[in-house]
């Protein structure tokens, strides 16, 4: 088990880009996806904040479009994407087989798959009231739910729940088990970023 500052602190001293990392983080969901599903033409939403998080879910969207209809949901504010969250995005932003969806007019249910790629191990205090209403249209749906390292809502320590959070059906977790994953390692599936074991 690890907890959020040790990640960090990992990364940190890796040596490795953090693109390199974000790149890696991104292709491991779409495989661990394609493990335990059947993409093929099936209707995928990426719905991603300004963090790194959010950029592993463009990284996620950039490799899942070529085998399945997919949409990302960008909540966040673009000026605040760090540099490599930004890099992924622009890199899927004229994608023509990635289409960019804004505000309310959403319909969750029009999906097979959605991916929470929102907040992961950067979440402080409260969630805002757009978040907080993302969560319950992604837990209202009838899609397969899947959170990027964390669950969104989730202490990445604890793994106590600061408001709600998105009920995943399967999480897929970066280098090792989080110390907040403990009662949810039935559904955690723990993946392989290229950092030193």
């Amino acid at each position: 088990m690890i907890s959020s500052g040790e990640i960090r602190i990992l990364e940190a001293k890796s040596g490795i880009p953090r693109g390199n990392l974000m790149e890696n983080a991104g292709k491991a969901v779409y495989n661990a996806l394609k493990e335990k599903l059947d993409i093929r033409d099936k209707n995928i939403l990426v719905v991603c904040y300004h963090g790194n998080n959010g950029g592993d879910g463009f990284v996620a969207a950039r490799h899942l479009c070529d085998e399945a209809e997919t949409d990302v949901l960008f909540i966040g504010d673009e000026a605040k994407l760090k540099k490599e969250a930004l890099a992924n995005f622009k890199r899927i932003e004229h994608n023509e087989k990635v289409q960019f969806l804004v505000g309310d007019d959403v319909d969750f249910n029009a999906y097979d798959i959605i991916i929470d790629a929102i907040l992961g191990i950067g979440i402080h205090g409260r969630l805002n009231r757009e978040i907080s209403a993302i969560i319950d249209d992604i837990n209202n749906s009838k899609a397969f739910r899947v959170s990027v390292d964390i669950p969104t809502g989730i202490d990445p320590d604890t793994g106590d729940v600061v408001d709600k959070f998105v009920n995943a059906d399967l999480i897929v977790t970066f280098h090792e088990m989080k110390k907040g994953l403990e009662k949810m390692q039935e559904k955690t599936v723990v993946v392989d970023i290229g950092l030193p074991k």
